[in-house]
């Protein structure tokens, strides 16, 4: 490592979320459950797996101890994930209670839109307005053999009534297939022109054995010599709580698209987040294997500053670059981990 690249320590008494490259850490994804009512070729690997048990799972009150925690040293942002979250009993409570937590700014849920109809108006009574939902594709038919679901206008119809209740963003999620769905960019690009939706094109990562039969992913550079074909692109200024997509929009588009390359362009360089698994894990990069046992540590009655001090030894363990851009892999399912 070069003196430019060495990381400096951190500073004595330390008690925020920065790390040894100066990255401050503002966002925390949770999976509140390893449990999906899809098995989408990219997620779940071909082989049965095994699930966590009630009692493996983080309680709802455990997490959002955690939670308070990790927003008194500096979190402002929370995204809840899965498996699907709304396959979890008793969400809309927990979102309610996540949502009234003090000096959080910002709380999202993300979603495959199958529970989604059901689930609006507890949502938007929790207070929650942003959503993502994965769409890999505009044909039903190949939304089945993508998703193992024949549903795709079921989850349609529960993004329209989203947002004509009002909820925005609404982010649509592709992870873009080699041979599979790379055909339809400029379809679901041009869904940005009619609609206020926010499209995310991303590569697919290779995790597990979920992608091992797709071939290298697409990049975002070759998605974008697709999307070029509908016009002229202007590229947006991001905001200090945005994710990482490349985004842009065309002349009078309510929408816009936006490019999440964390293969080919990836942005550890500016990464801001931590992941809590829904066995309690807190990972410091999705694309490393390594992780800090939260759940262990509060149900042997871990006290408050313990767990801030399990916190900010994750922050300080994480690496210059994630596995992948190193050269390694990481053997974790995503489905385990949190989308």
């Amino acid at each position: 490592m070069s003196q430019k690249e060495r990381p400096s320590p951190p500073r004595k008494g330390e008690d925020r979320l920065v790390d040894r490259f100066h990255r401050q850490i503002t966002y925390l994804r949770i999976s509140v459950t390893d449990r999906c009512n899809m098995r989408c070729v990219y997620c779940m690997p071909g082989q049965p797996i095994s699930r966590l048990s009630h009692d493996e799972i983080l309680r709802y009150e455990e997490i959002l101890r955690i939670v308070r925690t990790a927003v008194a040293l500096g979190v402002r942002k929370v995204r809840v994930t899965g498996g699907d979250p709304l396959v979890r009993r008793g969400i809309g409570g927990f979102l309610r209670s996540l949502s009234g937590i003090s000096g959080l700014e910002e709380v999202t849920l993300t979603t495959n839109g199958l529970l989604l109809n059901e689930h609006l108006e507890t949502i938007l009574s929790a207070g929650i307005r942003r959503l993502n939902i994965s769409l890999d594709t505009l044909k039903p038919e190949r939304f089945r053999d993508i998703t193992g679901r024949d549903e795709w206008a079921r989850v349609w119809a529960a993004i329209g009534k989203a947002h004509r209740m009002g909820f925005s963003p609404i982010k649509l999620n592709v992870v873009v297939l080699r041979g599979i769905n790379d055909d339809e960019l400029q379809d679901l690009a041009a869904l940005s022109l009619q609609w206020p939706f926010h499209i995310r094109f991303i590569e697919c990562m290779p995790m597990g054995s979920g992608v091992a039969s797709h071939g290298p992913p697409v990049t975002i550079d070759e998605m974008k010599v697709q999307v070029a074909g509908l016009g002229d692109w202007t590229q947006l200024q991001s905001h200090p709580n945005d994710g990482p997509a490349e985004r842009y929009r065309m002349e009078g588009a309510p929408g816009e698209i936006g490019f999440i390359g964390a293969i080919s362009h990836h942005f550890c360089h500016r990464c801001n987040r931590l992941r809590l698994t829904a066995s309690g894990g807190l990972r410091p990069c999705l694309l490393a294997d390594h992780q800090f046992d939260l759940k262990s540590l509060i149900r042997a009655g871990g006290t408050d500053d313990e767990i801030r001090k399990l916190f900010l030894e994750a922050v300080r363990s994480k690496r210059e670059h994630h596995a992948v851009a190193a050269g390694e892999r990481t053997s974790g399912q995503m489905s385990a981990i949190g989308g």
